[in-house]
Protein backbone atom coordinates (compact mmCIF):
# COMPACT_ATOMS: atom_id res chain seq x y z
CA UNK A 1 0.00 0.00 0.00
CA UNK A 2 1.60 3.03 -1.13
CA UNK A 3 0.32 6.43 1.21
CA UNK A 4 0.17 9.47 -0.20
CA UNK A 5 1.00 12.84 1.31
CA UNK A 6 -0.65 11.87 4.80
CA UNK A 7 0.87 8.94 5.46
CA UNK A 8 2.62 9.79 9.02
CA UNK A 9 -0.38 11.17 10.45
CA UNK A 10 -2.01 7.60 9.31
CA UNK A 11 0.37 6.12 10.85
CA UNK A 12 -0.16 7.85 14.09
CA UNK A 13 -3.98 7.13 14.44
CA UNK A 14 -3.53 3.40 12.89
CA UNK A 15 -1.33 3.10 15.81
CA UNK A 16 -3.62 4.73 18.46
CA UNK A 17 -6.57 3.20 16.93
CA UNK A 18 -4.59 -0.45 18.02
CA UNK A 19 -5.03 -0.32 21.85
CA UNK A 20 -26.82 -1.73 9.69
CA UNK A 21 -28.79 -1.26 12.92
CA UNK A 22 -29.87 1.50 14.30
CA UNK A 23 -28.59 1.06 17.75
CA UNK A 24 -26.50 -0.32 20.66
CA UNK A 25 -27.33 -1.85 23.81
CA UNK A 26 -26.83 -4.20 26.10
CA UNK A 27 -27.11 -7.29 23.78
CA UNK A 28 -24.56 -5.89 21.72
CA UNK A 29 -22.30 -4.88 24.24
CA UNK A 30 -22.48 -9.03 25.30
CA UNK A 31 -21.79 -10.39 21.66
CA UNK A 32 -18.30 -10.07 20.07
CA UNK A 33 -18.80 -8.31 16.62
CA UNK A 34 -17.87 -8.96 13.41
CA UNK A 35 -14.77 -6.28 13.88
CA UNK A 36 -13.03 -8.33 16.14
CA UNK A 37 -12.37 -8.49 19.82
CA UNK A 38 -15.93 -8.35 21.66
CA UNK A 39 -15.24 -9.42 25.56
CA UNK A 40 -15.48 -7.48 28.84
CA UNK A 41 -15.94 -3.46 28.31
CA UNK A 42 -15.24 -0.84 30.60
CA UNK A 43 -17.07 0.35 34.10
CA UNK A 44 -17.13 3.64 33.02
CA UNK A 45 -21.10 4.83 33.56
CA UNK A 46 -23.11 4.15 31.00
CA UNK A 47 -23.33 6.86 28.26
CA UNK A 48 -25.31 7.38 24.82
CA UNK A 49 -23.81 9.01 21.59
CA UNK A 50 -25.80 9.73 18.65
CA UNK A 51 -24.32 9.31 15.05
CA UNK A 52 -26.40 11.35 12.24
CA UNK A 53 -25.05 11.30 9.28
CA UNK A 54 -25.99 12.27 5.17
CA UNK A 55 -25.88 8.96 3.63
CA UNK A 56 -28.06 8.05 1.24
CA UNK A 57 -30.06 4.43 0.93
CA UNK A 58 -27.63 1.45 0.01
CA UNK A 59 -24.24 3.00 0.54
CA UNK A 60 -21.97 0.35 2.14
CA UNK A 61 -19.42 3.04 3.17
CA UNK A 62 -21.39 4.32 6.37
CA UNK A 63 -22.08 0.61 6.97
CA UNK A 64 -18.59 -0.04 7.65
CA UNK A 65 -18.78 3.19 9.60
CA UNK A 66 -21.47 1.82 11.97
CA UNK A 67 -19.02 -1.47 12.63
CA UNK A 68 -16.16 0.26 13.70
CA UNK A 69 -18.92 2.16 16.01
CA UNK A 70 -20.54 -0.10 17.36
CA UNK A 71 -17.21 -1.98 18.47
CA UNK A 72 -16.37 0.60 20.01
CA UNK A 73 -19.53 1.41 21.64
CA UNK A 74 -19.43 -2.55 23.09
CA UNK A 75 -16.17 -1.20 24.76
CA UNK A 76 -16.85 1.75 26.12
CA UNK A 77 -20.50 0.91 27.41
CA UNK A 78 -22.07 2.91 25.37
CA UNK A 79 -25.87 2.69 24.00
CA UNK A 80 -25.04 3.65 20.06
CA UNK A 81 -27.80 5.69 18.28
CA UNK A 82 -27.76 5.92 14.69
CA UNK A 83 -29.60 8.11 12.09
CA UNK A 84 -29.70 9.33 8.89
CA UNK A 85 -30.86 11.51 6.11
CA UNK A 86 -29.46 12.52 2.58
CA UNK A 87 -31.15 15.76 2.92
CA UNK A 88 -29.70 18.47 4.67
CA UNK A 89 -32.61 19.83 6.15
CA UNK A 90 -33.53 15.77 7.30
CA UNK A 91 -30.16 15.39 8.82
CA UNK A 92 -30.32 18.84 10.89
CA UNK A 93 -33.53 17.42 11.99
CA UNK A 94 -31.96 14.42 13.32
CA UNK A 95 -29.77 16.16 15.08
CA UNK A 96 -32.34 18.02 17.26
CA UNK A 97 -33.92 15.27 17.77
CA UNK A 98 -30.45 14.24 19.47
CA UNK A 99 -30.21 17.00 21.42
CA UNK A 100 -33.89 16.69 22.59
CA UNK A 101 -33.31 13.08 23.68
CA UNK A 102 -30.42 14.73 25.98
CA UNK A 103 -27.48 12.26 24.57
CA UNK A 104 -24.02 12.79 26.01
CA UNK A 105 -22.54 12.95 22.87
CA UNK A 106 -22.83 13.51 19.05
CA UNK A 107 -21.23 12.24 15.75
CA UNK A 108 -21.93 14.23 12.63
CA UNK A 109 -20.84 14.46 8.98
CA UNK A 110 -20.95 18.28 7.50
CA UNK A 111 -21.66 17.11 3.41
CA UNK A 112 -23.72 20.36 3.52
CA UNK A 113 -22.21 22.75 6.42
CA UNK A 114 -24.13 25.71 6.42
CA UNK A 115 -27.12 23.88 7.00
CA UNK A 116 -25.76 22.43 10.25
CA UNK A 117 -24.54 25.35 11.70
CA UNK A 118 -27.43 26.36 13.47
CA UNK A 119 -28.30 22.95 15.26
CA UNK A 120 -24.76 22.30 16.32
CA UNK A 121 -24.79 25.71 17.92
CA UNK A 122 -27.53 24.54 20.12
CA UNK A 123 -25.47 21.36 20.77
CA UNK A 124 -22.96 23.21 22.20
CA UNK A 125 -25.45 25.68 24.04
CA UNK A 126 -26.80 22.43 25.90
CA UNK A 127 -23.11 21.02 26.73
CA UNK A 128 -23.48 18.46 24.31
CA UNK A 129 -19.93 17.16 22.93
CA UNK A 130 -19.67 16.87 19.03
CA UNK A 131 -16.92 15.11 17.05
CA UNK A 132 -17.28 15.40 13.35
CA UNK A 133 -16.49 12.63 10.47
CA UNK A 134 -15.66 11.89 7.02
CA UNK A 135 -16.51 15.49 5.56
CA UNK A 136 -16.49 19.08 5.80
CA UNK A 137 -13.21 19.03 7.99
CA UNK A 138 -12.54 22.81 7.94
CA UNK A 139 -15.40 23.63 9.36
CA UNK A 140 -15.60 21.42 12.01
CA UNK A 141 -13.66 23.70 14.51
CA UNK A 142 -16.05 26.97 13.43
CA UNK A 143 -19.16 24.68 14.06
CA UNK A 144 -17.56 24.24 17.97
CA UNK A 145 -16.68 20.17 17.18
CA UNK A 146 -14.15 18.45 19.64
CA UNK A 147 -12.12 17.77 16.76
CA UNK A 148 -12.69 16.04 13.04
CA UNK A 149 -11.92 12.52 11.83
CA UNK A 150 -10.96 11.56 8.21
CA UNK A 151 -8.73 12.10 5.62
CA UNK A 152 -8.43 15.70 4.12
CA UNK A 153 -10.20 15.56 0.58
CA UNK A 154 -7.94 17.72 -1.15
CA UNK A 155 -5.12 16.21 -0.53
CA UNK A 156 -7.18 12.61 -1.38
CA UNK A 157 -7.96 13.82 -4.63
CA UNK A 158 -4.63 15.32 -5.65
CA UNK A 159 -3.44 11.75 -5.07
CA UNK A 160 -5.60 10.48 -6.98
CA UNK A 161 -4.60 13.10 -9.80
CA UNK A 162 -1.15 12.14 -9.02
CA UNK A 163 -1.69 8.16 -9.68
CA UNK A 164 -3.54 8.95 -12.84
CA UNK A 165 -0.58 10.71 -14.24
CA UNK A 166 1.27 7.97 -13.56
CA UNK A 167 -0.29 5.86 -15.52
CA UNK A 168 -0.52 7.79 -18.35
CA UNK A 169 -4.11 9.43 -17.99
CA UNK A 170 -4.98 12.39 -20.07
CA UNK A 171 -8.95 12.67 -19.78
CA UNK A 172 -10.63 12.01 -16.65
CA UNK A 173 -14.24 11.82 -16.10
CA UNK A 174 -15.36 12.55 -12.13
CA UNK A 175 -18.22 11.03 -11.32
CA UNK A 176 -20.04 12.95 -8.21
CA UNK A 177 -22.93 10.85 -6.81
CA UNK A 178 -24.47 13.98 -4.64
CA UNK A 179 -24.77 17.02 -5.63
CA UNK A 180 -24.25 19.78 -3.36
CA UNK A 181 -21.81 17.40 -1.34
CA UNK A 182 -18.15 19.39 -0.39
CA UNK A 183 -15.96 16.60 0.41
CA UNK A 184 -16.78 15.36 -3.20
CA UNK A 185 -16.73 18.29 -5.45
CA UNK A 186 -13.03 18.71 -3.52
CA UNK A 187 -11.88 15.39 -4.46
CA UNK A 188 -12.88 15.87 -8.09
CA UNK A 189 -11.58 19.92 -7.85
CA UNK A 190 -7.74 17.89 -6.17
CA UNK A 191 -7.98 15.22 -9.14
CA UNK A 192 -8.08 18.23 -11.71
CA UNK A 193 -5.20 20.11 -9.52
CA UNK A 194 -2.52 17.43 -10.46
CA UNK A 195 -3.65 15.56 -13.23
CA UNK A 196 -1.58 16.04 -16.15
CA UNK A 197 -4.44 16.14 -18.39
CA UNK A 198 -8.16 17.34 -18.09
CA UNK A 199 -10.77 16.44 -16.01
CA UNK A 200 -14.82 16.55 -16.16
CA UNK A 201 -17.09 16.39 -13.61
CA UNK A 202 -20.64 14.56 -14.45
CA UNK A 203 -23.24 14.71 -12.02
CA UNK A 204 -25.36 11.55 -11.05
CA UNK A 205 -27.77 10.35 -8.59
CA UNK A 206 -26.42 7.84 -6.50
CA UNK A 207 -29.28 6.63 -4.86
CA UNK A 208 -30.59 5.46 -8.53
CA UNK A 209 -28.36 2.76 -9.92
CA UNK A 210 -30.12 2.67 -13.17
CA UNK A 211 -30.21 6.08 -13.47
CA UNK A 212 -26.21 6.32 -12.34
CA UNK A 213 -25.29 3.23 -14.57
CA UNK A 214 -27.08 5.22 -17.79
CA UNK A 215 -25.68 8.74 -17.41
CA UNK A 216 -22.03 7.36 -16.95
CA UNK A 217 -22.47 4.69 -19.82
CA UNK A 218 -24.10 7.51 -22.00
CA UNK A 219 -21.30 9.78 -21.50
CA UNK A 220 -18.29 7.46 -22.27
CA UNK A 221 -20.23 6.65 -26.05
CA UNK A 222 -20.39 10.42 -26.59
CA UNK A 223 -17.17 11.45 -25.48
CA UNK A 224 -14.23 8.04 -26.61
CA UNK A 225 -11.37 9.42 -25.84
CA UNK A 226 -11.92 9.49 -21.76
CA UNK A 227 -9.18 7.18 -20.87
CA UNK A 228 -9.98 7.32 -16.87
CA UNK A 229 -13.39 7.32 -14.23
CA UNK A 230 -12.89 8.39 -11.20
CA UNK A 231 -15.90 7.25 -8.81
CA UNK A 232 -16.20 8.96 -5.40
CA UNK A 233 -17.79 6.20 -3.71
CA UNK A 234 -17.66 2.45 -3.74
CA UNK A 235 -21.09 1.46 -5.05
CA UNK A 236 -20.87 3.77 -8.05
CA UNK A 237 -17.38 1.74 -8.57
CA UNK A 238 -19.06 -1.28 -9.69
CA UNK A 239 -21.83 1.20 -11.83
CA UNK A 240 -19.13 2.19 -13.51
CA UNK A 241 -17.50 -1.08 -15.08
CA UNK A 242 -20.98 -1.80 -15.91
CA UNK A 243 -21.54 1.30 -17.53
CA UNK A 244 -17.65 0.47 -19.42
CA UNK A 245 -18.50 -2.72 -20.58
CA UNK A 246 -21.94 -0.96 -22.06
CA UNK A 247 -20.23 1.46 -23.89
CA UNK A 248 -17.55 -0.30 -25.22
CA UNK A 249 -15.10 2.22 -23.33
CA UNK A 250 -11.51 1.18 -22.75
CA UNK A 251 -11.02 3.40 -19.82
CA UNK A 252 -9.73 2.89 -16.50
CA UNK A 253 -11.87 2.92 -13.13
CA UNK A 254 -10.34 3.83 -10.18
CA UNK A 255 -13.12 4.76 -7.01
CA UNK A 256 -12.25 6.30 -3.66
CA UNK A 257 -13.41 3.74 -0.66
CA UNK A 258 -13.21 0.39 -0.27
CA UNK A 259 -15.75 -2.80 0.43
CA UNK A 260 -15.93 -6.24 -0.42
CA UNK A 261 -17.38 -5.50 -4.34
CA UNK A 262 -14.04 -2.77 -5.03
CA UNK A 263 -11.69 -5.74 -3.68
CA UNK A 264 -13.01 -8.41 -5.89
CA UNK A 265 -13.03 -6.28 -8.56
CA UNK A 266 -9.49 -4.88 -8.24
CA UNK A 267 -8.49 -8.49 -7.99
CA UNK A 268 -10.29 -8.56 -11.55
CA UNK A 269 -8.28 -6.02 -12.71
CA UNK A 270 -11.43 -4.70 -13.46
CA UNK A 271 -10.95 -1.11 -11.06
CA UNK A 272 -6.93 -0.30 -11.61
CA UNK A 273 -6.62 1.57 -7.67
CA UNK A 274 -8.60 2.76 -4.88
CA UNK A 275 -8.56 5.18 -2.37
CA UNK A 276 -8.83 4.06 1.31
CA UNK A 277 -10.09 6.59 3.94
CA UNK A 278 -10.64 3.78 6.56
CA UNK A 279 -13.96 4.43 7.41
CA UNK A 280 -13.83 1.77 10.27
CA UNK A 281 -11.31 4.37 12.04
CA UNK A 282 -13.83 7.15 11.67
CA UNK A 283 -16.48 5.84 13.59
CA UNK A 284 -14.41 3.48 16.28
CA UNK A 285 -12.53 6.69 16.76
CA UNK A 286 -15.36 9.02 17.22
CA UNK A 287 -16.82 7.13 20.15
CA UNK A 288 -13.94 6.61 21.51
CA UNK A 289 -13.18 9.92 21.73
CA UNK A 290 -16.29 11.57 22.88
CA UNK A 291 -15.98 8.37 25.50
CA UNK A 292 -12.49 9.87 26.06
CA UNK A 293 -13.89 13.65 27.17
CA UNK A 294 -16.83 12.22 28.72
CA UNK A 295 -14.65 10.03 31.41
CA UNK A 296 -11.53 12.29 31.38
CA UNK A 297 -11.92 15.10 29.32
CA UNK A 298 -8.94 13.81 26.26
CA UNK A 299 -9.55 15.52 22.59
CA UNK A 300 -7.44 13.33 20.01
CA UNK A 301 -5.24 15.19 17.87
CA UNK A 302 -5.18 18.44 20.45
CA UNK A 303 -8.21 19.69 18.72
CA UNK A 304 -6.59 19.16 15.43
CA UNK A 305 -7.66 17.37 12.15
CA UNK A 306 -7.07 13.40 13.05
CA UNK A 307 -6.42 11.96 9.45
CA UNK A 308 -7.38 8.41 8.61
CA UNK A 309 -6.01 8.70 4.71
CA UNK A 310 -6.19 8.83 2.18
CA UNK A 311 -4.00 5.85 1.13
CA UNK A 312 -3.81 4.04 -2.38
CA UNK A 313 -4.59 0.46 -3.18
CA UNK A 314 -4.00 -1.83 -5.54
CA UNK A 315 -4.33 -6.11 -6.53
CA UNK A 316 -1.34 -6.16 -4.64
CA UNK A 317 -3.13 -5.27 -1.21
CA UNK A 318 -5.68 -7.70 -2.02
CA UNK A 319 -4.75 -10.62 -0.24
CA UNK A 320 -4.55 -8.73 2.88
CA UNK A 321 -7.63 -6.92 2.51
CA UNK A 322 -9.87 -9.24 1.53
CA UNK A 323 -10.91 -11.11 4.90
CA UNK A 324 -11.29 -7.43 6.45
CA UNK A 325 -13.75 -6.64 3.53
CA UNK A 326 -15.40 -9.48 3.71
CA UNK A 327 -16.43 -8.98 7.88
CA UNK A 328 -17.03 -5.34 7.00
CA UNK A 329 -14.25 -3.58 8.94
CA UNK A 330 -12.09 -2.58 5.49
Amino acid sequence: MRTARTAAALIAVIALAAGCSSSGGKDDEDKSGDGGGGGKGVNTPRLKIAMVTHSGEGDTFWDIVQSGAKQAARKDNVAFLYSNDKEAKGQAELVQSAIDKKVDGIVVTLAKPEAMKAVLGKAEAAGIPVVTINSGGEFSADYGALSHIGQDESVAGEAVGDELTKRGKKKVLCVIHEQGNVSLEQRCAGVKKTLKGSVENLNVEGTNAPNAQSSISAKLQATKDIDAVVTLGAPIAALSVKAKEDSGSKAEVATFDLNAEVVKRLKAKEVGFAVDQQPYLQGYLAIDELWLYKTNANVLGGGKPVLTGPAIVTEKDVPKLEKYTARGTR
